[in-house]
């Protein structure tokens, strides 16, 4: 198999998909994202040669010149990238001048190095990628039932837990929301901060508590199971040993940091999952999340958590999600089971601005799941209801839109959002806002069997209990099992 280079190139008004490079080149904007596509066999035997021209030819031309307006060469060797160690980075390559070979700039190259998931095969088999039943909006619920941290009104469950999610399930979410990295010795783990608070041994009782920050990534499994944790804003808390008392929990339902297999495991197969992958984000001023600059390697890191979804899934609806555009590139590559939303704050006054561009607007985050054959987007509630716009835009270019954020939470904005045709909105503390009920996806599982079994067709209960063992309902001599019904196959 020979090598093949496309390039593509994503902005806010528009994308160009993949295709060969034409002989003039493009000219380099700012604010237009400039992509080469490489398909090869031999990874380790690579060189990529940049040729810089002058647009403006103007009086520079010498006749004659086979190469008019070329100023400069840079170049990227695959074991430039061997040496970095890592399956994503940026790398800043010289551009020596054509005439006298020296330095005349620089180049900001951004690379991934995209393998194979190992074991598995990309096939029609089962494949939801692009694929969305027409709904009415979905509820989803929020690191559960809620944010329990920093938000002004916080959740009464804590926050990515098991018993947390299952709040949210009960009372109709049809996705719950949360998030996923991995430990030190590559679990994958739900909990929303990259990092946790350590509570540190003193010698005396009568000594203040004290608190040590760690990135989640530094402590094992067992350790995250068994060590006395909190977040991360207990260090602002002017109790630290309340705090800290009212992060213990010796329930495991409760307990913070469950495994992600434990999580496939615990709820009713009915209830969708919304996977948030976590990754660090470099802002634009130059910070990181967490302060941390480096991280797992990206092909590592997602091999294991997508392996334990595919493994542990079922039939579950899944949709993953994430921030980071070259982990969503990754993950639409890497299987073809699930869908992926990419996650976009947009223009905000709440968060800075991030430093990939691809992330920097609603617009452009567009264009780029387009570009990559995404799902469709993951919205901030800040910048539609700034711009109910983006909802209609969104549609009109064949992708799905779901939105969160603090201002989702208010019922008046639900409700706007509702009717502007977004997807899914994911809020805080649905208990506060539904009764305990069955999701959209089990209420439509009883109405199939009722066209199907003729038997439930004189069934008066209007609903079913969402964790059901043993029937739909109390019609005598009707035995189904409730999580097989409403397949994948289905959806």
């Amino acid at each position: 198999m020979s090598n093949t280079l496309e390039i593509s190139l994503i902005s806010d008004t528009e994308f160009k998909c993949k295709h060969s490079q034409p002989d003039c080149g493009y000219g380099l904007q700012p604010d237009r994202w400039t992509e080469y596509s490489i398909q090869t066999m031999e990874p380790d035997n690579l060189e990529l040669i940049f040729d810089f021209f002058e647009e403006d030819l103007g009086e520079h031309v010498v006749q004659g010149d086979t190469l008019p307006g070329h100023v400069g060469t840079a170049c990227l060797l695959s074991s430039t990238i061997d040496e970095s160690g890592k399956s994503a980075g940026v790398l800043t390559l010289p551009i020596m001048s054509r005439n006298s070979r020296q330095t005349i700039g620089k180049v900001r190259v951004d690379y991934i190095i995209i393998k194979p998931l190992p074991g598995y095969s990309c096939d029609m088999k089962s494949s939801f990628s692009k694929y969305w039943k027409p709904r009415t909006p979905l509820d989803v619920g929020h690191r559960g039932a809620g944010n329990s941290t920093t938000t002004a009104k916080l959740a009464k469950v804590q926050e990515n837990t098991i018993a947390s999610l299952r709040n949210a399930a009960s009372h109709g979410a049809a996705f719950v929301e949360f998030d996923v990295h991995l430990s030190k010795d590559f679990v994958p783990v739900v909990y929303h901060d990259l990092t946790c608070c350590l509570t540190m041994k003193k010698k005396f009782e009568a000594d203040p508590v004290e608190l040590f920050e760690i990135p989640v990534k530094e402590l094992t499994f067992d350790q995250l199971q068994l060590l006395k944790l909190t977040h991360v804003t207990a260090l602002k808390s002017k109790d630290l040993k309340e705090s800290v008392v009212e992060e213990e929990n010796s329930l495991s339902d409760n307990q913070p940091f469950p495994s992600l297999k434990m999580v496939l495991e615990s709820l009713p197969e009915d209830v969708g999952y919304n996977i948030e992958i976590k990754w660090i984000c470099q802002q634009r001023d130059g910070m990181w999340d967490g302060n941390l600059s480096t991280y797992f390697d990206m092909n590592l890191f997602l091999d294991i958590i997508l392996k334990t979804v595919l493994e542990n899934s079922g039939k579950r609806r899944i949709v993953f999600s994430s921030f980071d555009a070259d982990i969503c590139t990754m993950v639409r590559h890497k299987q073809n089971k699930y869908p992926i939303l990419f996650l976009t704050q947009g223009k905000s006054d709440i968060y800075p601005e991030l430093m990939d561009l691809r992330s920097r607007t609603t617009a452009i985050a567009m264009s780029f799941a387009q570009f990559e054959n995404l799902l469709g987007i993951n919205a901030h509630t800040e910048d539609l209801l700034r711009n109910p716009s983006y909802i209609e835009e969104a549609k009109a270019k064949g992708l799905v839109i779901f939105c969160w954020g603090d201002d989702t939470n208010d019922p008046e904005n639900r409700k706007k959002l509702k009717e502007f045709g977004v997807n899914g909105l994911i809020y805080d503390r649905i208990y506060d806002w539904m009764p305990e009920q069955p999701n959209i996806f089990q209420v439509e599982q009883l109405e199939r069997l009722k066209q199907e079994l003729p038997e439930l067709k004189s069934c008066l209960c209007p609903s079913v209990s969402h964790f059901a063992s043993s029937s739909l309902c109390e019609e005598p001599g009707i035995h189904v099992d409730a999580n097989g019904i409403d397949s994948m196959d289905s959806a």
